[in-house]
């Protein structure tokens, strides 16, 4: 995509307990970039209780990690002009902290500030059917609440079925193991494309 004068202002909002999601978050900020866009990787904050995080070895070293990584804000949301959210999955639904983070967007909500906005969404499960689906369609219920314009990837490219086919936005497998290959490509076509219907719906 040729850049535009102005960047499509992008937030990249997810929360992430051993990696998994941070990775994919990055890996969709690099593409929307080349893609033309001015991008915001935030992180949601953590509400599990300290001695919970700490008590779990890799939990509490990606909270190191990433301790530099700027929270998400009221702020960061009216700011952009398009959402990619990224997320795991709890119990087939999306993890609490992100939750958490939705319940407190009820005042620009209100003012409509949220409306009109290109938005996807990515998650996360321990096997391929711990609900990564029921957990995508349940951010983009609430987006719809908000008034976005919803982009998933749908069938639109190669790299959706090499990655496995998810129509609504692409599922990674949390298994300790580096995320395929063929799941980062997917994750690079669906940022592009939110990147290009964002420019498009801003007119």
């Amino acid at each position: 995509m040729t850049q535009t004068s102005t960047p499509l202002k992008l937030a990249i909002v997810y929360y992430s307990t051993y990696g998994t999601n941070y990775q994919m978050a990055q890996t969709a900020a690099e593409a929307a970039r080349e893609a033309g866009a001015e991008v915001r990787v935030l992180k949601v904050r953590e509400t599990a209780p300290p001695e919970v995080v700490q008590g779990q070895g890799p939990w509490a070293e990606h909270h190191a990690a990433t301790r530099d990584v700027p929270e998400a804000t009221l702020d960061d949301l009216e700011w952009a002009e398009a959402y990619l959210f990224s997320v795991p999955t709890r119990y087939g639904s999306p993890a609490s902290q992100m939750r958490a983070f939705f319940d407190t967007t009820g005042g620009l909500w209100y003012q409509g500030k949220l409306a009109n906005k290109a938005a996807t969404v990515m998650t996360s499960a321990q096997n391929p059917n711990g609900g990564q689906e029921t957990t995508l369609q349940a951010l983009y219920v609430s987006l719809m609440h908000w008034g976005c314009v919803l982009v998933p990837p749908g069938y639109t490219d190669p790299s959706v079925f090499a990655s496995g086919g998810n129509p609504y936005g692409v599922s990674v497998t949390a298994n300790g193991q580096p995320i395929p290959q063929e799941k980062l490509d997917a994750i690079r076509h669906q940022a592009r494309r939110l990147v290009q219907f964002g420019l498009k719906i801003r007119g």
